[in-house]
């Protein structure tokens, strides 16, 4: 309903009368409810703080009448006579227990303490003076005082025979314990605090929660309990009435307690009245809300029949407007309305026309970029003056889109175009959606260096991962750049080399490109492979080999490395070197290496099934192990196909692994839990090390064979080979040489402690059909003694 319109205001009305009168209730009630609490809490609490006076009496008086018990004591008298500190102590301490005395002690009539139950003063002159003087002019005293830092409440007594010959001081603790006991007598929260001279305040008993304890001690250390009201309680309230009660203490020390009334409980029969009145207010606001409504359709209804056509109207409905039999502003309106109806009309066609916009990112699409392509050609000619034009393509773009769904693809999108537009600010600028995942910007009076510094820019903005409706998603792209006039004059030609670029940067790996004559006559044919690569495995045009991997131990197990080639219909055999790279770069690589590991495990299976004991190597790149999907395909292939996971072993290179070591090893880990093995490829090549690679999950080493083929007349690839496997060893990996070209490289290999090797002087890439043959009739798929010479290929 449109917050402006007239049935708007008359809901709005009734509505704010109602609120009014509601809240001027709740107020009221506030307020009054406020004022009886505390005057409830205040009487309470003065209440409270007389018993608390009365309690406070009752234990002095119980503590002057256990001291004056114990001065009367015949064997107290005699311990005393004896002037023995030990057995006065200890009957000093019996007597303490009876009574439950926290401390006590003897005090000589040379004010010098004979025994003390604390051990704190014995010897020493009695640390409270004016205490004994009192006691020595009333013949009794008692006094909050602080002994080792706690407070006790301390009596003091003569022992008399019958002049007094000592003083005995009882004492109790005053601790949570006594506060909690106080707090159930008087119904009111306790606190105990000291001060000794210009000290802060110690906390020393409490009945309250530690975080309310800091508080109370910040709020008496500020003196905000200084203001008083008329019944003696402090002005200052957070929650709780507050009455301070000094209590007596020894000279140059000051000691109060702290009763505190909260106001929730006093204030809880108003809480159910503020409860009550608000379920009468929502009843009341629904009663006025029916019947604004009715009072307000009855206004509005003449209104309604205009809105209707209004309504057909946005929805492109250009019918007549219905005549309106009325002299007023309605029928006023409806004459307006027609008039609107004709200019729309003619103005549709053109609107319609200037649809540039992508619907997906708001930013100009194809047709617009390529006017102001145009327009920006033309006014650089004029002026002899540059411009830049960038294209812009998200790399494995589709897989995001395959994994994840069209939705987070196009939120990607919408979020890749607004860190764009974060870069290219300038209204001369233009960041545009040509279509998929291709962004173009066109850069007037823009050199290329500018063109590279706005594309590292870009590059910057799209690293920080993307939080796609709970997803992370990593995003790159390439960029290719061609400038007027050097690469081009026209807008087709500056378009179509910025595309060769970026192709270029793509498979480079390099981020960015800038246009280069040399690109000129290998484009096409680049094209042309992705093309047909894109149609490889839909085509069955993919296939796959498989060299022996021969175990130096015995073993009744077999073991080959699948390997794939591409048979394309009209260039024949294409070199795995030629396709392989590009479609890592592409990312088809991720569907070549689906359709390898489908086809693998299905190999296996069936050998498994001819009772020939397989083991079945397969290669994953960098891509792949970024693939969160990676192993719950792999898994469902296994089922599949009847497959256990110990007989694969998934090779990964070095550097697959240092391109995000984080998603990488999670994936390793996850693949390790399927039960396959797992082993680096190439090793040697990259820039990892052995001590990198035990906290991987990998069970396997394979040396580059760069390493392997020179070993025959080069002692320091002997030297590396040699560490490489006693290193491996020694974690419990197992090593594998490939590039086995002669006997004296295998020989070499078996007295090292090799325990595999490959290569083609053992035997070349075969096929599925050719493996069980090889098997049976080779010499490396018997049992290998070590002392074992001169044995003969088969191949």
């Amino acid at each position: 309903m449109p917050t402006r319109s007239l049935q708007t205001r008359i809901i709005a009305l009734f509505l704010t009368l109602m609120v009014l009168v509601q809240v001027g209730g709740f107020v009221l009630i506030n307020t009054v409810g406020m004022a009886a609490a505390r005057k409830t809490a205040g009487d309470e609490l003065v209440a409270g703080a007389r018993v608390f006076d009365r309690l406070l009496e009752q234990d002095t008086q119980r503590l002057v009448q256990g001291a004056r018990l114990l001065s009367a004591d015949y064997a107290f008298r005699e311990a005393i006579a004896t002037g023995d500190a030990d057995t006065i102590t200890s009957v000093l301490s019996n007597h303490g227990r009876r009574i439950d005395a926290d401390v006590m002690m003897l005090i000589g009539l040379d004010q010098r303490v004979i025994a003390d139950t604390l051990g704190a003063t014995m010897g020493a002159t009695f640390p409270f003076p004016a205490l004994l003087a009192k006691a020595e002019a009333a013949q009794e005293s008692a006094a909050m005082v602080l002994l080792r830092g706690r407070l006790y409440e301390l009596v003091l007594v003569p022992v008399l025979a019958p002049l007094p010959i000592a003083w005995v001081a009882l004492g109790f603790g005053v601790n949570d314990a006594l506060a909690q006991d106080l707090n159930r007598l008087t119904g009111q929260q306790v606190s105990f605090l000291s001060r000794q001279g210009n000290d802060p305040w110690r906390l020393q008993a409490s009945t309250l929660l530690e975080l309310d304890r800091a508080a109370l001690l910040s709020d008496v250390e500020a003196d905000r309990f200084a203001g008083r009201d008329d019944a003696g309680n402090s002005l200052h309230s957070d929650g709780a009435l507050t009455r301070i009660l000094p209590l007596p203490a020894r000279a140059g020390g000051a000691v109060t307690a702290v009763l505190q009334q909260p106001l929730s409980s006093a204030l809880e029969p108003f809480r159910r009245l503020q409860r009550q009145l608000a379920l009468i207010s929502v009843l009341a606001v629904a009663i006025s809300i029916i019947a604004s409504l009715m009072i307000a359709r009855g206004i509005v209804r003449p209104l309604r029949e205009l809105a209707r056509v209004a309504r057909r109207i946005a929805a492109g409905n250009y019918s007549t407007v219905p005549a309106t039999p009325r002299a007023d502003e309605i029928g006023a309106l409806a004459s307006a309305f027609r008039t609107m109806q004709e200019g729309l009309i003619a103005r549709e066609s053109r609107i319609m026309d200037l649809a540039y916009r992508d619907t997906l990112t708001a930013l100009p699409n194809r047709a617009l970029y390529s006017e102001r392509l145009d327009q920006a050609i033309e006014a650089a000619a004029r002026v002899d003056s540059p411009l830049a034009v960038l294209l812009m393509d998200l790399d494995h773009f589709k897989d995001v889109n395959d994994s994840l769904g069209h939705p987070i693809g196009d939120m990607l999108l919408c979020e890749v175009s607004a860190r764009v537009q974060s870069v290219v600010r300038r209204s001369t600028e233009t960041v545009a959606r040509l279509g998929g995942d291709e962004f173009a910007i066109l850069l007037p009076d823009a050199t290329v260096a500018d063109a590279k510094q706005i594309a590292a820019e870009i590059m910057h903005a799209l690293e920080a991962p993307m939080t796609l409706d709970g997803h992370l998603v990593d995003v790159r792209a390439s960029i290719g750049i061609a400038a007027f006039p050097a690469d081009g004059r026209e807008s087709a030609t500056l378009l179509r080399r910025a595309d060769v670029a970026m192709y270029a940067a793509k498979r480079k790996n390099l981020g960015v490109a800038v246009w280069d004559d040399d690109y000129d006559q290998h484009s096409s044919d680049r094209l042309s492979l992705m093309t047909d690569l894109r149609q490889a495995v839909d085509n069955d045009e993919l296939t796959l080999v498989y060299q022996p991997k021969v175990p130096l131990g015995s073993t009744s197990e077999n073991y080959v490395e699948a390997l794939v080639r591409w048979r394309h219909p009209t260039r024949g055999v294409v070199p795995p070197l030629e396709f392989i790279p590009f479609a890592e770069q592409t990312g088809y690589i991720r569907a070549i290496t689906q359709w390898v590991l489908a086809h693998a495990v299905a190999q296996c299976a069936a050998w498994r099934a001819e009772g020939l004991a397989m083991n079945v190597s397969i290669n994953l790149s960098a891509r792949d192990l970024m693939d969160p999907e990676l192993p719950e395909r792999f898994a469902l292939m296994l089922q599949q196909n009847f497959c256990a996971a110990r007989w694969f072993t998934l090779e990964i290179t070095e550097s697959a692994i240092l391109d995000d070591p984080a998603h990488a090893i999670e994936n390793l880990k996850r693949l390790n839990a399927l039960g396959c093995r797992l082993a680096i490829d190439d090793y040697g090549t990259g820039y990892s090390s052995l001590a990198y690679l035990r906290h991987l999950p990998v069970h396997e080493l394979k040396i580059d064979k760069t390493f392997v083929i020179s070993m025959a007349h080069d002692r320091s690839d002997v030297v590396i080979v040699r560490s490489t496997i006693d290193l491996a060893h020694n974690m419990g990996l197992a090593v594998v040489a490939e590039g086995v070209e002669d006997e004296a490289t295998f020989d070499r290999l078996r007295a090292l402690g090799c325990d595999m090797v490959q290569g083609y002087w053992l035997s070349r890439p075969l096929g599925a059909a050719e493996i069980p043959a090889w098997i049976r009739g080779s010499a490396w798929t018997r049992s290998l003694p070590v002392e074992a010479k001169g044995l003969l290929r088969v191949v």
